[in-house]
Formats: structure tokens, C-alpha cells, sequence
């Protein structure tokens, strides 16, 4: 199966389930199918969690409830890259977080031979970049918005004897073509949003010979509504936009029981305010309120609510029954769980299609083109590599 027509399945099975990944979980007090609401409310509240947490067994439970799920695991699953790991000395690996360190030595393994200069987008403080050129690239050059990172890279890089250079610069507002050559291989790992999409315009319209990225958060320095960047894309019926965007991102690896526990109150509380909001005002849609310090979750839940109903200029009744509303948000919380879970079927396939988009703009611009994964999940779920190589 080509990458086109990969594309064109995943986007009409897509289209045609839109319905159950199409919404927004914290809108509904309910589950919105009718269809589903007998195996959804059979599964006890570690059960949601266990399924979860495997995409697989997503796909096998739900594939006898919703027609087409069956399909999901063939059409959203891609070939492993060849990965050949290097054994780098203590001083390279030194300040990387062990699976971050991981990630970076499969993505440098999954690049092949460096023969050619290297352009790295959006560096930080250069590791990969400095791991390219132990790997004996001619050069890098690394391109990085911060300038107290680019100072720490290049300082890290003139200390280990690597042909590293730096370039601050803001990659979305500054000129930064001409960095772009054609005898290079650009690359990005973990780019957010407009930052990859430029990268990959700006190599592409500089015929640079090889292009590699992993993309990352597609929704981030974009428009709300999603804009295709390949042909066959800007054909497609459906209209995404950053929940669905963001939809693919939450494929995660477990957080820490602390972490979850946490989660798990700010969830329950911030549906409980939402509960009471709706009854003190009389609306009936659900509004967010901003992100908080995860301190104010080891407080009360009415000192959460006096906090909230200040940010939205609410006015909370003397007397009000806060475990009333508490008990509320617990309840809405398992029925979003299970909108969650539904919707969590189909991340993997929105984040393959967002790919394939990319993969076939740049066929576009004629580049061959291959989509990999370079690491294992467990390492990142944010696993895609693009390839792309102008033919000689």
C-alpha cells in the first residue's frame, strides 16, 4: 500500500466514525451513543484505565461495536525503522534524562550514514545535534530560538571538540532561509506544529538532498481550523480542528501514580465547578476555567471553587451545597472517562493521517518519502519518523 493510499483509506474511515471522535467529552452529561452505552457502563472505572493504556486492546474491544475500528490497527500502524544504536561516552549523555537519551539514540540510529552537513531546527541546548556530529557528520549547524540555550550548546560543544555552531533565531517570524542549503540534511525532532510545517517548506523550496523529522503537539502556532498541506489532503471532507489536533497527542506513557491521582481531582473539581456554574447561571454549556498551579488540588474543593468563580466573575450563594456539586463532578467524571476512551481509538489514526499529510506534500515537492518508527512507544509515543530524500 502506497503512502496515498494509506491516506485514502485512513481518511474515508475516518469521515465515517466521525461521531465518536469528533466531540468534546466535557460538553456532555451523558453518553452521547445510545449504541454503546451498555458496554461503556460495564466497565468499572480500572477497566477504562486498563484499556487505556493499550491501543490494541481498544481496537479488540470496540471493534465489535463500532463498524470499521477492526480496520484501525492495519491502517494506522507503521513499519519499524532500521536503527543502528551508538554507545556515546558519559560526557555526551551528560544532563539528557535517561528515556529522552534513549529517544535521541534511536532517532540518530534511525538517520543512516551522516555524509552531508546537518541543519538541526529548533535545538535547544543541541544534544541531538551534538550526537550527529560524534557520529562523524561533516558539521551541524543549529538553529534555536533561546539564547541562553544556544549559548549552553555551544559552550557543550566547543568543551567536547564537536563541529557544532549556533544561530539564534526566532524560526517563525525571522528570515531564516538562507540557512537552508541543498548538499544537507535538515532535521527535527519533536518540532511543535507551524515550527516542523515551516522547516519542511523551507528545506523543500531549498531542494535540501535529505529531510528528516519527527513531528510533535500538531496544533501548536497554528489557525484553529487545521490547513492540509498536501493535494490530497486539501481534498479530504473533514474539517479538523486543535481538539481533534490534540486528540492525537494523548496516547501517553503512564504517569506516576502521584501524577494520575492528582489529574484525577483536578478532573472531578473542575466538573463540579463546571456543574454549579451551570446551576448558579442557568447556561448549559461547558466552560473552562485557566490552568492552575497543581498545588490548589491538595486544598478543598471549595477553596477550588472560590478560586474559579473569581476568575469567571461568578458569585457563589451563601450556603451553597459544595458536596452536592463535588458528587456531581465525580459522576461526570466517569461518563467523560468513557467519551474519552471512545475517542481514544481513533488518536493513533488522526495522528497517521496528520503524518501521511506531511509524507505527501513532501512526494509534492519530489522527495521519496518514508514513514517509520524509529523508537519504541514505552521511550515516547510521539514515535513517527519522516524521511525524505531528493533522488540523485
Amino acid at each position: 500500500m502506497t503512502l496515498a493510499e494509506q491516506f485514502t483509506a485512513l481518511d474515508n474511515l475516518l469521515y465515517s466514525t466521525r461521531q465518536y471522535w469528533q466531540c468534546t467529552a466535557f460538553d456532555y452529561d451523558e453518553l452521547p451513543w445510545s449504541s454503546l452505552s451498555a458496554p461503556l457502563e460495564q466497565l468499572s472505572d480500572s477497566d477504562v484505565a486498563e484499556l487505556d493504556s493499550d491501543q490494541d486492546a481498544l481496537y479488540a474491544f470496540f471493534s465489535s461495536h463500532i463498524e470499521g475500528v477492526e480496520q484501525l490497527p492495519y491502517l494506522s500502524t507503521l513499519s519499524v525503522a532500521q536503527v543502528a544504536r551508538t554507545d556515546y561516552p558519559f560526557w555526551i549523555s551528560n544532563g539528557i534524562k535517561g528515556r529522552k537519551f534513549e529517544q535521541l539514540q534511536d532517532f540518530v540510529g534511525s538517520l543512516g550514514e551522516q555524509a552531508q552537513p546537518v541543519l538541526e531546527w529548533c535545538a535547544g541546548k543541541g544534544h541531538l545535534g551534538r550526537m550527529i556530529a560524534f557520529n562523524h557528520a561533516p558539521s551541524v549547524h543549529s538553529i534555536e530560538l533561546q539564547t541562553h540555550l544556544c549559548e549552553q550548546g555551544q559552550h557543550s560543544a566547543q568543551q567536547q571538540g564537536l563541529a557544532v555552531k549556533f544561530s539564534q533565531a526566532d524560526v517563525l517570524t525571522d528570515d531564516v532561509s538562507d540557512y537552508f542549503e541543498p548538499q544537507q540534511h535538515a532535521v527535527a525532532l519533536h518540532a511543535c506544529g507551524a515550527l516542523h510545517q515551516h522547516f519542511m517548506q523551507l528545506a523543500s523550496k531549498a531542494k535540501t538532498q535529505q529531510i528528516s523529522l519527527s513531528p510533535c503537539c500538531y496544533h501548536l502556532f497554528t489557525d484553529d481550523k487545521y490547513e492540509a498541506m498536501s493535494e490530497q489532503a486539501k481534498r479530504s471532507q473533514l474539517s479538523l480542528r486543535h481538539r481533534d489536533l490534540k486528540l492525537a497527542l494523548q496516547e501517553t506513557v503512564t504517569a506516576p501514580s502521584r501524577v494520575a491521582k492528582v489529574r484525577k481531582t483536578e478532573v472531578e473539581w473542575r466538573l463540579g465547578f463546571d456543574a454549579m456554574r451551570k446551576d448558579i447561571t442557568g447556561s448549559t454549556t461547558y466552560i473552562s476555567v485557566p490552568s492552575v498551579n497543581k498545588a490548589v488540588f491538595s486544598d478543598s474543593f471549595e477553596a477550588f471553587c472560590a478560586w474559579a468563580a473569581d476568575k469567571k466573575a461568578i458569585k457563589i450563594p451563601q450556603g451553597i451545597d459544595y458536596q452536592y456539586f463535588l458528587l456531581k463532578g465525580q459522576m461526570r467524571k466517569k461518563v467523560t472517562e468513557r467519551i474519552e476512551l471512545v475517542r481514544h481509538v481513533f488518536r493513533r489514526a488522526i495522528e497517521v493521517w496528520l503524518v501521511l499529510d506531511r509524507a505527501l506534500y513532501l512526494q509534492q515537492q519530489g522527495y521519496q518519502v518514508t514513514v517509520n518508527t524509529f523508537c519504541e512507544k514505552q521511550l515516547t509515543p510521539r514515535n513517527i519518523l519522516i524521511k525524505a530524500r531528493l533522488p540523485k
